[in-house]
């Protein structure tokens, strides 16, 4: 297409826009409404947009992050690990009594941070649990912590991206509500050697029409109406047929292969008691995983009702003194009110547990693709609510060479070559493994798996090895896909979605 073809097919806005660029050179959407040239953004850079696919203009972006504080109160009560090293001092406190001091789980919370930056220790003599200072805890009595120290600049304005440790920003941001990214893009207009060829040929800024209207057949006024050219061989989109969303897809496929492989797939309902969720699986009632930061519990339900009482005096035997498993339990007494708190299931091996109750003998193989819901800060590797693919084998000749090779054949079916095993440790398998790819030159982590401890088990009479795993759904896809954050997957950006291609 020839100068004299581009300049005639230049529309109102782009002709208004060129001769904007030549009085005013590089300039943004702001400054061009500022000067009275356009009202909205939305007509600059629509003009910008098409001018630079016929190469008359050039766009550049300039992004730019920055981190504030959203929650202000923060700064004036102080972090929960703050208040704990005041109230701990020099000394040592029993841990019922720092739970008197930070109601509400914020003591849990506190000894969490406090363990992760090395500023306590916590002791056990007898029954009693004490708390006490490292010697970088004692430090930090008269210091600052370099998250408090960022927390009172960002309370001051936003902190520029280049201004803050990352480090301290990943942390901050793993706290619920505590900071905000915010995301600046400033955009400039400019013309190129081309655009300024254009120019130089004249423009003539009128009113043109785009297409016919009724009303302009009915009034004649189409006779004096000055119609804007057609440009045939300008970009037109593509038609993209009907299709299956990529994770659908890949839902399929995990689906076929698990069938293929002699498997049936079941689910349960997302609502669960901690008794099916935790207490079964004999994760201790004392554990991180059950606290507020970490799991969703309901206030309607809750409470769920566990009316088999026969197994709960068999669950409450094996945490407490280990029910005759040959485990000494976790000592203690077992709570039957915190197991009938109401939740959302933090995994799918409630789905894959309470199947094992309904069918203790063998052969058992089921598995389970299906939502999760954790009490997690959304950035580019964690979401609140993500999908597990989870599965058991109740086999009387199952043992763990039969466990590595059936993850090993399912991550070999769906593509990675290269899969090796390392041991591992999980709360209600023993033996446990995680499983690795290689993928992109470097070994990553896919998922975890195991042999069900007698713990677990017993309760059912369940008298044969129960082989478990879990894997990542998102995390596989990304893997798959090349895709370096998890929000990805789930944005409906339908012209990404016209574009894909996976099968």
């Amino acid at each position: 297409m020839n100068r004299q073809e581009i300049r005639d097919g230049l529309s109102h806005n782009e002709k208004r826009l060129l001769l904007s660029l030549s009085e005013m050179s590089a300039c943004s959407p702001a400054d061009l409404i500022a000067a009275g040239r356009f009202e909205l953004e939305v007509e600059v850079m629509g003009a910008a947009s098409w001018l630079s696919s016929k190469g008359l203009a050039k766009i550049e972006e300039n992004i730019s992050r920055s981190f504030v504080l959203t929650d202000a109160d923060i700064v004036v009560q102080g972090l929960p690990e703050r208040r704990a090293l005041t109230a701990i001092g020099d000394g040592t406190m029993d841990l019922a009594e720092l739970a008197e001091r930070l109601p509400g789980g914020e003591d849990k919370i506190a000894i969490g941070w406090l363990k992760r930056k090395g500023l306590a220790d916590i002791s056990k003599g007898g029954e009693l649990k004490t708390i006490s200072l490292t010697d970088a805890g004692k430090r930090m009595l008269t210091g600052k912590m370099s998250d408090e120290a960022l927390l009172e600049r960002m309370a001051a304005g936003p902190v520029a991206e280049g201004d803050a440790d990352p480090l301290v920003i990943k942390d901050l941001k793993g706290r619920q509500g505590m900071i905000e990214e915010k995301i600046r893009t400033d955009r400039s207009v400019s013309l190129t050697d081309e655009g300024i060829a254009i120019i130089a040929m004249g423009i003539e800024l009128k009113e043109e029409a785009a297409q016919l209207t009724v009303e302009m057949l009915q009034s004649g006024k189409w006779r004096d109406t000055e119609f804007r050219k057609y440009d045939v061989q300008t970009f037109a989109p593509a038609v993209a047929p009907a299709k299956k969303h990529p994770l659908s897809r890949l839902a399929d496929e995990i689906r076929n292969i698990f069938v293929q492989m002699g498997f049936t797939e079941i689910d349960e309902e997302y609502v669960q008691p901690a008794f099916w969720n935790m207490d079964v699986l004999f994760t201790p009632q004392d554990h991180p995983a059950r606290d507020l930061q970490d799991t969703f519990y309901l206030s309607s339900p809750e409470t769920i009702r566990i009316d088999d009482d026969e197994l709960v005096k068999k669950v409450k035997e094996i945490h407490e003194i280990g029910g005759g498993t040959g485990s000494s339990g976790w000592g203690g007494e077992w709570s039957r009110e915190k197991a009938e708190q109401a939740l959302l299931r933090t995994h799918t091996t409630v789905n894959t547990i309470k199947h094992i109750s309904r069918h203790p003998e063998p052969p058992v193989k089921v598995f389970s693709l299906s939502r999760i819901f954790r009490n997690e800060s959304i950035d580019s590797t964690h979401l609140p609510e993500f999908t597990q693919i989870e599965g058991i084998i109740l086999d009387e000749k199952g043992d763990f060479d039969m466990l590595v090779s059936l993850v090993k054949g399912f991550y070999g079916r769906m593509g990675f070559d290269k899969v090796r095993i390392r041991p591992a440790y999980f709360p209600y398998t023993e033996p446990s493994l995680e499983v690795e790819v290689f993928f992109n030159g470097r070994w990553m982590e896919l998922g975890g798996a195991g042999i069900f401890r007698p713990e677990v088990v017993a309760p059912f009479g369940v008298k044969h090895p129960v082989l478990a795993w879990g894997f990542g759904f998102e995390r596989l896809a990304m893997l798959k896909w090349n895709i370096k954050d998890i929000r990805d997957l789930y944005v409906s950006d339908i012209d990404l979605l016209k574009k894909n291609t996976i099968f």
